[in-house]
């Protein structure tokens, strides 16, 4: 083993454990928004509203959204990394096994700090699992999928987040303060997680 090949092989480890470190926090994130039952991310209220017309856990409506975000990849032309496949498979199961372990609280202070734990736990599992470097997700890389073909990230990301708000909400899904606080707070503390995270610190 050269000396070079050291340091690659120390970047190559780290790199993984932020990828998979942030996937599992992410999943645990879901898990936290759902049992607030204050009001979920938009595509959650989507993947919950499908779980409840079709009996599937959330965490599986998570996965089959992902594979079928990825089919629409082939005519956006991106292309999946690992980071892509591993959240398709992986966010979805650490969401199911936080609910399986947790119940829902009934205390509105727990309720109150479940949420806010999601949110903040999400913006730093992102932070985590984009500075990795092994590719966007399958609902990320739908954005940049339509910004090729002229539309910008914010308009995208707008008209795609509110379709399948509206679509999540008629399905059932569980739209609330906490809905509103996410959209909010999502940007700007997901910020602040990339420069924490980031490998150059």
């Amino acid at each position: 083993m050269t000396e070079l090949s050291v340091p690659r092989l120390h970047s190559l480890a780290s790199r993984l454990i932020r990828l998979y470190a942030g996937l599992a926090a992410y999943g645990v994130g879901i898990g936290l928004l759902v049992r607030a039952e204050l009001g979920l991310a938009p595509w959650d209220v989507f993947h919950q509203g499908l779980s409840i017309h079709t009996g599937w856990s959330i965490g599986l409506c998570i996965n089959i959204v992902g594979v079928l975000l990825l089919l629409l990849w082939i005519p956006l032309r991106e292309r999946p990394g690992l980071g892509t496949i591993s959240n398709v498979l992986l966010i979805g199961p650490c969401a199911d096994l936080f609910l399986w372990l947790v119940p829902a609280p009934s205390a509105w202070p727990v309720r109150g700090a479940f949420l806010l734990g999601g949110v903040v736990v999400i913006a730093a599992a992102t932070g985590l699992y984009i500075n990795a470097g092994f590719g966007p997700g399958p609902r990320d890389g739908l954005m940049t999928g339509l910004n090729r073909l002229g539309l910008s990230i914010r308009l995208g990301r707008t008209i795609v987040e509110i379709t399948v708000l509206a679509a999540g909400w008629l399905l059932g899904g569980t739209v609330g303060v906490g809905t509103i606080l996410f959209a909010a707070a999502i940007g700007p503390l997901t910020q602040v997680f990339m420069k924490l995270w980031s490998p150059r610190r």
